[in-house]
């Protein structure tokens, strides 16, 4: 396990960013033991070091010199876009242009006509595009984001090459089934999201860490984390519900 992603699995441990408890449900209205919550981020040191775990994945995976712009999805992505455009200055001697997408193109106090879906308009003809953000579920937000960057680049009669999507933490599961009423389907495993993104779009998916190695580590390491409201080391019991649940909706 790379020394990146030991520190990420500590901070979330550290900050009750990533959880244990009862009753917890997805957006897509499934039961989960746990949750990821980057939210807990949310001081300097601990923005800087979100950022510099997605520096470092970057740099490790020889992806930094095919980027020029880093795009986070508002809310949570804005952040972990200028976070990282940071640490790769600090860290890697890299200064990228970073961006993040306005919920609704702007209308006032551009002389451009352009769409203005983006905040800090660092687009430009043939720019590369490496989008960040925190968690993936059912993929929706990312979908949103392409076609508003399609929007942006069409309006402007750009290029704009998309060459990777990254995300901090992976949950490494499949989507949800649900009936004829609409009701989610328990324990029925749906299909794989990130492939049908990849082949949707072409575009490569990149994670910090996955959800198993995390949990994994912080479990032998007997690693303090929020367990039903109680800071402890994770017991057996909580991680054979980790494992029947990975085994239940994983991919």
């Amino acid at each position: 396990m790379e020394e990146y992603k030991r520190r990420l699995s500590l901070i979330l441990a550290e900050t009750g960013s990533l959880f244990f408890d009862r009753g917890l449900i997805l957006k897509d209205g499934r039961p989960t033991p746990y949750f990821v919550n980057l939210g807990g981020f949310n001081t300097g040191r601990l923005l800087l070091e979100l950022g510099t775990f997605f520096a470092e994945m970057l740099v490790t995976r020889s992806l930094v010199d095919k980027i020029d712009i880093i795009v986070g999805p508002s809310y949570k992505g804005s952040a972990i876009a200028s976070a990282t455009a940071a640490a790769l200055f600090q860290y890697h001697d890299r200064d990228l242009r970073f961006d993040y997408d306005r919920k609704e193109a702007k209308k006032h106090g551009e002389r451009s006509s352009s769409a203005g879906f983006f905040v800090n308009n660092t687009f430009f003809d043939g720019c590369r595009i490496f989008v960040a953000d925190d968690v993936v579920t059912s993929m929706g937000t990312k979908y949103e984001l392409i076609e508003k960057i399609d929007k942006e680049s069409m309006s402007r009669s750009f290029h704009c090459q998309i060459v990777g999507l990254g995300i901090a933490v992976d949950r490494e599961q499949t989507t949800a089934v649900y009936d004829k009423e609409g009701s989610v389907v328990l324990n029925k495993k749906g299909s794989n999201p990130i492939a049908e993104f990849t082949s949707r779009t072409g575009i490569p998916f990149f994670s910090v860490a996955g959800i198993r190695e995390i949990v994994e580590y912080l479990h032998s390491n007997k690693i303090p984390l929020s367990i039903s409201g109680e800071k402890r080391a994770m017991d057996e019991a909580t991680k054979e519900e980790f494992d029947t649940y990975m085994g239940t909706y994983g991919r």
